[in-house]
């Protein structure tokens, strides 16, 4: 049952009874405050000019004929033009059957839409660090939120695995390297080439400082730096297919490929479709002369392509430099031209960082500006806020990042030991207890995560992530274990539960039951704002609830057997919808700890 809709038409009939035909006009229907009595509020204020009353009479009036025909409603109370009303404990006894036998709760039916949602896009000169874990979890649990809504998601990466970035790493390779490889290094790969796009700053500095010295500007010198000059040289070869470079180029990529694959396992993430910058910015390229042909794009006297859109409030943009070679916003026009043709898509997500809010205004008007409306129209850019450290941010170019390894290791490691020391691990095997600790760490760091509105800047603190008592990953998956574990006694005891009947709820229990008839509300908000955050303090506040209901009220010592056998089955319901939100989190739930 969709409970608001009951409530709205049950409230809609009895106002009609009382004032006449609503002709259309919606009523303003809500859930009632926490520090109220009740379960939905009526705001009667827009029905005063019907009612010709005041709002109390109003309210009363209302109320009083929802109680009386409604046997669902055990009673209502006013404050002020607000009508608070309560469903009886049958009708929440009633709900929590349909809600145990649908085997997909909290999941929508389909709809017919096509979504796919871009995340990840590393580029092939660095390993993954903490931004890529935000974008990563966030980008996978909005995909997992939107097919929870009842869509076709295709999870897409795009791969920046062309460009002067890549340009660099390569470069102080051939110049540094003396032939080390993942393998004769013990290095993962990305890490690899990472080591060596900071070995090319460092020298494009040194260089830069030495030109400054010598009279030259800042500017100047970063123009003529010969490292850097170098590194341009070698993108225009790589463009024109130099057999060379492409070969150092694919080389060194299939290294950082190898090492991304290691990193996205251990974060649970995966992409149905992975496209290539080096496979797309040619199809740029044709669009940009499409452009020209069309008047939408000019040449500067340079040979670099441009469009202006200072007419729309914006900037000149660049399109193409003076020696031809292709900048970011080509290949996104390339990608999303692609995209939209091959899959038929209804929406396109792009999940990157709110640096880039610029990047996806233009985007979007500049496929506007080319006839392709239709589909600029459905591009949604979900910006998210950066991840800061205690001590500032990070950058990639000097190495001062927090690698997404490394903090994984951390936060297993951390996991353990903290688990360990509060006797959480006791009754595991070896084998039970580090696979714990994984899930343990991950399940932190996921949460803590994305319990952080995505618009928000995020300060990540590792150690308070992992805590057993607050709002965190832990806590949840604790709650989870301990219903388990209370589940895993009755059936030792050979108590059946699973099909047990409703017995008149205590209001602690039916305070449970509403909060699990909230779930497919959470769900559907959290994909219509592109939030797993909704997800998560729904998780949170149901692990919370069943805590203290569980403090106070005896299961398994509970002598009335079917009292017994019906809080056993709302226990596992309980956990069922634990395990469902947080799956959508990304989050596994360990069945001890």
């Amino acid at each position: 049952m969709d409970i608001e809709r009951f409530v709205s038409d049950t409230v809609c009939r009895s106002v009609e009874a009382l004032y006449g035909p609503l002709e259309g006009e919606p009523l303003q229907i809500q859930k009632t405050r926490r520090e109220f009595e009740g379960d939905f509020t009526l705001v009667v204020f827009p029905l005063l000019r019907r009612s010709r009353k005041g709002p109390e009479a109003t309210a009363t009036e209302i109320g009083s004929c929802v109680v009386a025909e409604n046997p669902q409603f055990k009673g209502f109370n006013v404050v002020k033009g607000f009508l608070n009303l309560s469903l009886d404990e049958r009708f929440w006894g009633e709900r929590f059957m349909e809600i145990a036998a649908d085997a997909d709760y909290g999941r929508a039916r389909p709809t017919g839409r096509t979504v796919m949602i871009e995340y990840s896009s590393p580029n092939t000169n660095k390993p993954l660090h903490l931004g890529h874990i935000r974008n990563n979890l966030l980008g996978v649990s909005v995909a997992r939120i939107l097919e929870a809504n009842g869509h076709r998601v295709i999870k897409a990466n795009l791969v920046n695995d062309r460009g002067i970035h890549i340009c660099k790493s390569m470069l102080a390779w051939q110049r540094y390297g003396n032939g080390e490889t993942p393998a004769s290094s013990g290095m993962k790969g990305d890490h690899l080439v990472g080591k060596y796009y900071v070995a090319f700053d460092k020298q494009y500095k040194e260089e830069i400082r030495g030109l400054v010295a010598a009279g030259r500007s800042e500017e100047e010198a970063k123009r003529e730096a010969p490292i850097m000059r170098d590194a341009q040289e070698m993108l225009r070869r790589w463009e024109a297919r130099d057999p060379e470079v492409y070969a150092l180029w694919e080389r060194m990529n299939g290294w950082v490929y190898a090492g991304f694959d290691v990193t996205y396992k251990a974060l649970g993430v995966e992409f149905d479709r992975t496209y290539y910058e080096s496979q797309t910015y040619l199809l740029g390229k044709s669009l940009v002369e499409e452009g020209l042909r069309k008047g939408v794009f000019y040449r500067r006297d340079d040979n670099s392509v441009w469009i202006d859109l200072t007419a729309d409030g914006l900037d000149e943009k660049l399109l193409l430099r003076g020696d031809g070679t292709s900048v970011y916003m080509t290949q996104d026009l390339g990608t999303a031209f692609r995209r939209f043709e091959e899959n038929r898509l209804d929406d396109m997500i792009y999940v990157v960082g709110n640096e880039q809010n610029y990047h996806f205004q233009v985007l979007k008007l500049i496929l506007k500006k080319l006839g392709y409306g239709e589909w600029s129209d459905h591009i949604t850019h979900l910006s998210y806020g950066m991840v800061e450290l205690p001590d500032g941010k990070m950058k990639s170019r000097e190495g001062t990042v927090v690698d997404a390894d490394d903090l994984i290791a951390a936060m297993v490691t951390t996991a353990r030991e903290m688990s360990e020391g509060l006797g959480k691990l006791d009754d595991c095997t070896s084998q039970e207890a580090a696979e714990v600790a994984r899930m343990v760490g991950m399940g932190a760091l996921k949460y803590f995560i994305l319990k952080v509105d995505p618009k928000k800047t995020m300060l990540f603190d590792p150690r308070e992530s992992i805590d057993f008592n607050g709002n965190t990953g832990p806590f949840i998956q604790y709650t989870h274990a301990r219903i388990r574990s209370i589940l895993r006694k009755a059936h030792e005891a050979g108590i059946a539960y699973e099909q047990a009947p409703y017995v008149r709820f205590v209001p602690e229990e039916t305070a449970l039951v509403k909060t699990l008839a909230e779930y497919p509300a959470a769900v559907k908000a959290a994909g219509e704002n592109f939030a797993p955050s909704i997800v998560g303090a729904y998780a949170y506040e149901l692990a919370k609830q069943f805590n203290a209901y569980y403090h106070d009220h005896a299961i398994l010592r509970e002598e009335d057997q079917a009292v017994r056998a019906m809080r056993l089955r709302l226990a596992s319901e309980v956990a069922r919808v634990i395990r469902s939100a947080t799956g959508l989190l990304g989050i596994e739930m360990p069945e001890r700890m």
